[in-house]
């Protein structure tokens, strides 16, 4: 187990690089840079321009470099000091600008997958074991209508029935009397008072794909021959499902751990945006509008390390269910 662990370390490291790579060439393909961007609306204003004020800031940023240069130098500060550069819209490191945000955004997705695996995994074992019941197609319809409304959608709706039907204004992580205080109980509670509508919007999309998942691959092992066979024993049914069809059952829903968390990570965006949230997603698309390539570059590169992280835990996860993936890994070597 544990060489299986190494050798899935060792393949991350070069995964990780590559998306640097991809991350980089990615924020540089439009045309121009953002002092380019910024020069033309500082023109469009009529605002005078110094020659010498613009090749400082050239010089600065390392745009008369070539890309590879530029690109050895952010790698370089990003693995020996831990520094994803300078953000040209914010004037300050990219580091003082996200990660606050990143934090939060983080904490946001965690909630949304705990959420989503809580509920999606006892109630695709539930429909499964119920096919063709009430309670299936309730919970099959639910899951179409999950499947086939954005988020952004949704959150659209709740905030339009909140105002209208009720009066009441969502949106934001925190009231109007907290969003400038320092960090107190209160303000903590304030927090978890409008945390849970962005969790709840993430969560649903989720949620309805995993109970699918799970209801299609538990009906597959419930129909084999090692059921029949462990209920002609005299085994509870209870017993029989989490020992036998449930551990089989698991592995495609753990094996999503690495696309769901980044999912609701960096497809949260758009929602977030909506719902007026200080996360990273708005930084994110300003710095995509703005061609602010270190701070796009940056989060890039962050949500790529975490889908290569999630994969690792997603195989380490298989492997301790499942036996043969270590057998498996253990031959290979």
């Amino acid at each position: 187990m544990l060489s299986y662990i190494i050798g899935r370390l060792l393949r991350m490291i070069p995964q990780v690089f590559l998306i640097s790579i991809l991350a980089f060439i990615i924020v540089q393909l439009p045309p121009g840079d953002y002092l380019t961007e910024h020069l033309n609306r500082l023109r469009q204003s009529g605002a005078s321009i110094d020659q010498a004020e613009v090749e400082r800031f050239t010089k600065m940023y390392g745009l008369d470099q070539p890309m590879h240069i530029q690109y050895l130098k952010w790698i370089t500060n990003i693995v020996t000091r831990g520094s994803f550069g300078y953000s040209f819209e914010w004037q300050k490191p990219v580091n003082e600008v996200i990660v606050g945000r990143i934090g939060t955004t983080f904490v946001i997705a965690f909630l949304s997958f705990v959420v989503c695996w809580s509920l999606a995994i006892p109630i695709g074992i539930y429909v499964a074991v119920r096919q063709y019941s009430l309670a299936d197609y309730f919970f099959t319809f639910l899951g179409f209508i999950g499947l086939a409304t954005p988020g952004f959608l949704l959150a659209l709706v709740i905030m339009y029935v909140a105002y209208t039907y009720f009066g009441i204004r969502v949106g934001g992580l925190f009231s109007p009397e907290f969003e400038t205080q320092p960090w107190s109980w209160a303000k903590f509670v304030d927090l978890l008072s409008h945390l849970w509508l962005p969790v709840l919007i993430l969560a649903i999309g989720g949620t309805a794909n995993l109970i699918r998942t799970m209801r299609a691959t538990m009906l597959d092992e419930l129909r084999k021959q090692y059921v029949m066979v462990a209920r002609a024993k005299g085994l509870s049914e209870f017993a029989v499902l989490l020992r036998y069809p449930v551990r089989i059952a698991i592995n495609p829903i753990l094996s999503t751990f690495g696309w769901l968390l980044v999912w609701f990570f960096s497809g949260g965006m758009v929602v977030e945006i909506v719902l007026n949230l200080n996360t990273a997603g708005p930084v994110l698309w300003r710095s995509l509008m703005r061609q602010d390539m270190y701070m796009a570059g940056a989060y890039i590169v962050i949500i790529g390390t975490l889908t290569a992280l999630g994969s690792l835990i997603s195989d380490i996860l298989l492997a301790i269910v499942d036996p043969r993936i270590r057998f498996g890994s253990m031959e290979g070597l």
